[in-house]
């Protein structure tokens, strides 16, 4: 009950920061915050985009309200549009960024082939200790989250785990492209080198470590991956149909390294070659983008699984299509 307003039930409560806005999480008297999962306050730029959705469900609401629905039906109604809405922005939006057209469209229409989960969805290891975490490969030396803020360093600078000031409120404008504003700050290539920030972290995040390595995002990757014994992205590639990597594309036979390539950093390099960088490779794209389509269409609540023929409901700039920049201007909008 604390996470929603109790002035207006069907609203979420976001939190005021010091200029009085309500620009972040609820928090105690500490200063940690009041979320389901505290990950999602690791760094500023995640727990901006939660409290960016939360205002994406209270504005629904408020859109409904202008609508004349039913009062009763107002959360549940708000609840399936902000989870269908964001549905529509992964596989329409993101994975064609992320996986290329030809793989999304032939997974939109046939489903997954290897993620079958029978009756019993569930995230692979593969996916969450290894492809999925491409994203770190991704992750700039610094960011610019004000327009004409000098640019600062995702770590220390941007740190989570505190109250979030009015200076450092996210301006979505400088990470989306919007019409009527300058092209947003463009992600790193994929290319198996990640920045400095992320190869030190700082404590707030790591805690009291015994081997020094273990600052680094990195290590802790491939440790994760040992760990769970995951298979090499040769083992995969060949599991699929496709070529695997030579020793020379990935690397690492000329560090000493005479084993194969550790799925995790088999998928960086993968997009390296296969790409230039600008999306996952064959590996990486298969795994992302058939776990990411496959547990919507088992889950029996997505418009996937409930309403295939659905199609977005909210304003946007095409009818029947709904993106990013559509959702922040949706929240724009007055009416």
């Amino acid at each position: 009950p604390y996470l929603y307003d109790d002035d207006d039930p069907a609203k979420l409560l976001i939190g005021l920061n010091d200029a009085g806005q309500a620009e972040d999480f609820q928090r105690n008297a500490q200063g940690i915050a009041i979320i389901v999962d505290p990950r999602n306050d690791s760094h500023l730029l995640m727990a901006q985009m939660q409290v960016l959705f939360s205002k994406f469900h209270n504005r629904i609401v408020d859109w409904l309200r202008e609508r004349g629905a039913a009062e009763q039906n107002i959360f549940t109604d708000a609840q399936r549009l902000v989870r269908w809405h964001y549905q529509w922005i992964i596989l329409r939006e993101f994975l064609p960024e992320v996986i290329g057209d030809a793989l999304t469209d032939a997974l939109l229409v046939g489903g997954s082939r290897y993620y079958r989960p029978a009756a019993d969805p569930f995230i692979p290891l593969e996916f969450a200790d290894a492809a999925y975490r491409y994203g770190h490969g991704q992750l700039r030396e610094s960011y610019r989250v004000r327009p004409g803020d000098p640019p600062v360093p995702l770590f220390p600078d941007l740190v989570g785990f505190r109250p979030v000031p009015a200076s450092r409120v996210v301006d979505w404008g400088e990470f989306f492209d919007r019409p009527g504003r300058a092209p947003a700050q463009r992600a790193k290539k994929i290319d198996g080198r990640l920045c400095s920030s992320i190869m030190q972290l700082p404590h707030a995040l790591t805690g009291d470590v015994e081997v020094e390595a273990f600052h680094s995002l990195a290590a802790r990757d491939l440790q994760r991956g040992h760990a769970v014994g995951l298979p090499s992205g040769e083992a995969i590639a060949r599991h699929i149909g496709a070529t695997p990597l030579t020793r020379e594309q990935t690397g690492l036979g000329s560090m000493g390294w005479d084993r194969e390539t550790p799925l995790w950093y088999y998928v960086l390099k993968e997009s390296e070659v296969q790409s230039n960088g600008d999306r996952l490779g064959e590996v990486g794209g298969r795994i992302v983008g058939e776990v990411l389509v496959g547990l919507l269409d088992h889950d029996p609540s997505s418009y996937r699984a409930s309403r295939p023929d659905w199609r977005p409901e909210l304003p946007s700039r095409v009818a029947g299509q709904f993106t990013m920049a559509d959702l922040l201007g949706f929240l724009d909008r007055s009416d």
